[in-house]
C-alpha cells in the first residue's frame, strides 16, 4: 500500500447538495428548510444553549461548589462481635460505648 493509493471506503463519502438552485434539483425554493418559522429565516436558529424557554442547564447549576464537611455527620462502626461483651438485658448507647471503650 502506497500514501498516494489510499482511497475512501465507497459510500463513506457522500456527495454535498447544492440547496436552493432550483426546482429540478428536488432541493430548491426552501432549501430543506420547511415554511416559515425561525429556523426558516436567514440568521434564524436560536443561540447556544437555549432551551425554548426552559430555564437553562448553565442557570440551573450552581456557580461554585459546595462543600458539607463542617456539618457532616460522624459514624462509628461497631462490630457485632464488640456489643457481645455486654450481658444480657444490658442498655447499650453511645455513652456506655464510650465508657467500655469501644468508641
Amino acid at each position: 500500500m502506497k500514501i498516494n493509493e489510499i482511497n475512501a471506503t465507497p459510500g463513506a463519502r457522500q456527495p454535498s447538495w447544492r440547496k436552493g438552485r432550483g426546482q429540478g434539483t428536488g432541493n430548491g425554493k426552501t432549501a430543506g428548510r420547511g415554511h416559515k418559522g425561525q429556523n426558516s429565516r436567514s440568521g434564524g436558529g436560536v443561540r447556544l444553549g437555549f432551551e425554548g424557554g426552559q430555564m437553562p442547564l448553565y442557570r440551573r447549576l450552581p456557580k461554585r461548589g459546595f462543600n458539607n464537611k463542617r456539618f457532616a455527620l460522624q459514624f462509628v462502626e461497631i462490630n457485632v462481635s464488640d456489643l457481645e461483651q455486654f450481658a444480657d438485658g444490658t442498655t447499650v448507647n453511645a455513652a456506655v460505648l464510650k465508657e467500655s471503650g469501644i468508641i
